[in-house]
């Protein structure tokens, strides 16, 4: 049985995750969408927010669990009995920081491998950080992130 953690702030989600966790699903019998707290940035929505809108845009995917952590992703793998770290590449300007962190990974715990799959081309240019200044700005983001996230961000930048 493979278990994989796919990590990241998914602040918000979007369709280029959604993508990877799809792909992850065929490849893994069990998908953890694992939600990180990024202490470099201030998350627009809580973390429970983040988990709510996953587990809503994943519940497709029945071998796809969501859950948080905080600490190294390489002890969460070995409390989840977990083999497998996914990482979605955009560019190759994703790859030089995600080899990096997957060498160290792997210096930390050899018996978790990571798993590079790069997103569709129609996902390259998407960051959650791209979306949420787009919907701050009132452009349109239909197409960028699941409906229920398009509506979080709308009703987010509402009330700000």
């Amino acid at each position: 049985m493979i278990k994989a953690l796919y990590p990241g702030s998914f602040d918000p989600i979007t369709n280029g995750h959604i993508d990877i966790i799809q792909r992850a699903s065929t490849l893994c019998n069990e998908v953890l969408v694992t939600v990180l707290p990024n202490l470099s940035k201030s998350p627009l929505f809580s973390l429970e927010e983040r988990v709510k809108m996953i587990e809503t845009v994943t519940e497709e995917f029945p071998n796809v669990f969501v859950t948080t952590y905080s600490g190294l992703l390489v002890n969460f793998a070995n409390e989840q009995n977990a083999q497998v770290i996914i990482k979605g590449l955009r560019a190759v300007s994703d790859f030089e920081y995600e080899f990096q962190m997957a060498l160290m990974n792997r210096k930390l715990n050899t018996n978790v491998e990571t798993i590079f799959l790069m997103t569709q081309s129609k996902n390259s240019f998407l960051s959650s950080s791209l979306v949420k200044e787009v919907a701050r700005l009132e452009g349109c983001i239909k197409g960028l992130v699941p409906g229920p996230v398009e509506e979080a961000l709308i009703k987010k930048f509402q009330h700000k």
